[in-house]
């Protein structure tokens, strides 16, 4: 039996490549754009070591070509979900009682193929599932889930380290089991290293998961679950379901074995899933766990001293990287009035530089918004400005959804604090500015 005491060595940071005209990386990410764009592929569910396909399905578009389908996905019902329950709770006793560094070299390796052979199919399924430029996905797929997989494994590595003190004559120590049950992992559309780190994280340290992806995510979600199968994964540990959520949430939180929840997503969602919970309290074998990170209004603040140009590349960059679908993006922002002349025009003239359009145009810093349901929902916000007598549209506002969801940057300035753009998250290319007086 080993009696090593390992140590994982501190990560260090993957290294971003640049997609430079002429270089190799852009080259091979091309090749691979070209081969996944003009193929359809059939994503069924993994339960345990089967592939299921239930014949429910529905397809994974490209929001830019919205007439290009990629992938057709089988969803699940109430009795794939209880398949996966049991598929999980079959391989839970294996995997929790696996030495913890064959459970890390699991992830470890995983890592490894997204930052070296799997790199370039990775970056095209998430530009083409997700619309994301070639350097937003370069940071989101490959760098951010790299990252994440080698710090998890590490941090674990840390907890278990880290013992209590002992008196003279005695020996404390700490051990950690994983939860008593299964997770159920909630991944949102927006970020594929999300995707992938909200059930590997609850399965480094021991635990089984069911992972439900976003439905408008199931293509590059479903790539991430090929790799962590690539690099040794034992069957049941992660059982991938996409399908309704109120079917697949009715199925787990009702279960006595449900343990845990890994979630990110909207407010609402998350507060309904905490209300489910409550609800089924009695009928648990112990307390669930519950972690949950979900939406944001993020704003920018400017002091009368600010330089204009960084403050105006925060503003652009902040408010229309990947269309403004993160939870960090710059949705408000407030300027002085002394400077708000100077920051106007220089931010009416870098909005209107902005390339919008097809990923795989290499010049474009914006794609599409992620599906008709975003498309219509922005759409809708820009109108209630346009219609406003307190909103004031200074560039932007064209919505487009001909070929694919294209929404403009869009910079609204409003006379009130509270207007509607200013307190709700849009989740999409629209920056609301609030110029306010110095002295207040």
């Amino acid at each position: 039996m080993p009696n090593g005491i390992f140590k994982i060595s501190k990560p260090m940071n993957e290294p971003e490549l640049t997609y430079t005209p002429g270089s190799q990386e852009r080259d091979e990410l091309k090749k691979h754009l070209a081969r996944l764009g003009k193929s359809e592929v059939e994503i069924p569910l993994v339960i345990g070591s089967r592939k299921i396909y239930t014949g429910r399905t529905a397809k994974c578009v490209i929001p830019h070509r919205k007439d290009c389908v990629i992938g057709t996905f089988h969803m699940a019902g109430e009795n794939e979900v209880q398949e996966a329950i049991k598929a999980a709770l079959a391989a839970r006793r294996e995997w929790e009682s696996m030495p913890w560094e064959h459970r890390a070299a699991i992830f470890l390796k995983a890592a490894e193929i997204i930052a070296g052979p799997g790199r370039s199919t990775l970056n095209a399924g998430t530009m083409l599932c997700q619309s994301k430029t070639a350097h937003q996905a370069e940071i989101d797929v490959v760098c951010e889930l790299a990252d994440m997989l080698r710090f998890n494994t590490y941090f674990m590595n840390e907890i278990y380290a880290e013992q209590p003190i002992s008196a003279r004559g005695s020996w404390n120590r700490m051990e950690y089991r994983p939860l008593e049950g299964f997770v159920l992992a909630v991944t949102p559309f927006n970020f594929t290293s999300i995707a992938g780190n909200l059930p590997t994280s609850a399965a480094i340290a021991g635990n089984v998961v069911l992972w439900k992806p976003a439905s408008s995510a199931v293509y590059s979600s479903y790539q991430v679950m090929q790799v962590l199968q690539e690099a040794g994964l034992p069957p049941g540990v992660i059982n991938f379901i996409p399908g309704p959520g109120n079917i697949i949430g009715e199925g787990t939180f009702s279960h006595p074995w449900f343990a845990g929840l890994h979630f990110t997503g909207s407010t609402a969602t998350f507060q309904s899933m905490w209300l489910s919970v409550a609800k089924n309290l009695p009928n648990y074998r112990s307390y669930p766990k519950l972690v949950g990170e979900t939406g944001g209004k993020d704003f920018v603040f400017a002091h009368p001293s600010a330089a204009i140009e960084p403050l105006v590349t925060a503003l652009v960059r902040g408010a229309f990287e990947f269309q403004g679908q993160k939870c960090s993006a710059a949705s408000r922002a407030y300027i002085p009035c002394s400077i708000w002349p100077e920051v106007k025009k220089r931010l009416i003239e870098e909005v209107n530089s902005i390339k919008m359009g097809d990923v795989e145009d290499f010049t474009n810093f914006m794609g599409a918004v992620i599906d008709a349901g975003a498309y219509q929902s922005i759409k809708s916000y820009i109108d209630y400005a346009k219609q406003s007598g307190q909103a004031e549209v200074i560039c932007g506002g064209g919505c487009d959804d001909t070929v694919g969801y294209f929404v403009q940057p869009t910079v609204i300035v409003t006379t009130n604090p509270h207007f509607k753009t200013m307190v709700e998250e849009i989740f999409g290319p629209v920056l609301t500015i609030y110029v306010y007086p110095d002295e207040s």
